[in-house]
Formats: structure tokens, sequence, C-alpha cells
């Protein structure tokens, strides 16, 4: 699983190198071209089309009118009477007293020992400027 990762990684990375690579060189082989003239804005000319001629349309013919036959005409019938029901009555709820809730002693917690805060330096020390030479290096012999 780590190899597959570590080739994709570096299939992605070899991509991205040799994209760049050849966006360069596009981009210089661009550089190098002269610039074109701005092409001119002319319309071109719309040619006249000749004029179509259509035939007439045809004429609608007339449809005969339909007549439907009578819908009989059969009673509905009629629906039972709905019997009546007896309306429930529910037992009373009982009522039982709620339990009381317990009360939390408060606790005192003890006073906070006195720490003393460190002090803060008001001054910046200064850095020193001058290098310390090294004695053991001696410089190269002159010729």
């Amino acid at each position: 699983m780590a190899f597959s990762k570590f080739c994709f990684l570096m299939s992605m990375i070899m991509a991205l190198l040799l994209s760049s690579t050849e966006m360069g060189l596009a981009a210089r082989h661009l550089l190098d071209t002269p610039a074109a003239p701005p092409p001119a804005m002319t319309l071109p000319t719309i040619p006249s089309l000749p004029k179509a001629t259509l035939p007439p349309l045809p004429s609608v013919p007339t449809l005969p009118k339909a007549t439907l036959p009578p819908l009989p005409s059969t009673p509905l019938p009629t629906l039972p009477t709905q019997p009546t029901l007896p309306k429930p009555t529910l037992p009373p709820l009982p009522s039982n007293p709620l339990p009381t809730t317990p009360t939390v002693p408060k606790l005192a917690l003890p006073p906070l020992p006195a720490i003393p805060l460190p002090t803060i330096p008001t001054s910046i020390p200064s850095i020193p400027t001058k290098i310390p030479t090294i004695p053991f290096l001696s410089p190269p012999p002159s010729n």
C-alpha cells in the first residue's frame, strides 16, 4: 500500500515537473514570435435572398356533428344509517405526590496560597556586534 502511494506521488511530481518545463518553453516560443496586427473590423455584406412564394393552404373540410346517446339514469343506492356508539369514560388518574429533591450541602474551598509573581525585566539586553577571533585558525601563507 505504501509503495503504491509512493509511486502515485512520484508520478504526480514528474507530471508537474514536465508540464512546467513544457509551459516554460511554450511561453518562450510565444515571446519570440512577432505580434500580429489587429484584424480590421469590417462587417461582411449580406446577400439579398429571393422571395419564396408559398402555395395556398387547403381548405379545412367540415365534419358532421357527432351525437352521443343519452346516459342511462340509475338511482343511487341509499347509505345505511350509522349506529351510535356509547361515549367512553376514562378512570380518574391517581394523584401521587412528587418526591422532593435532595439538597446539596455547600462546600467551602480553602484559600489560595499567596504565590509571588515573577519580575519582568524592563530593558532588553544588548546583542554583541563584534565577532570574536578564533586563535587556532591562522591565515594561509602568502608566496
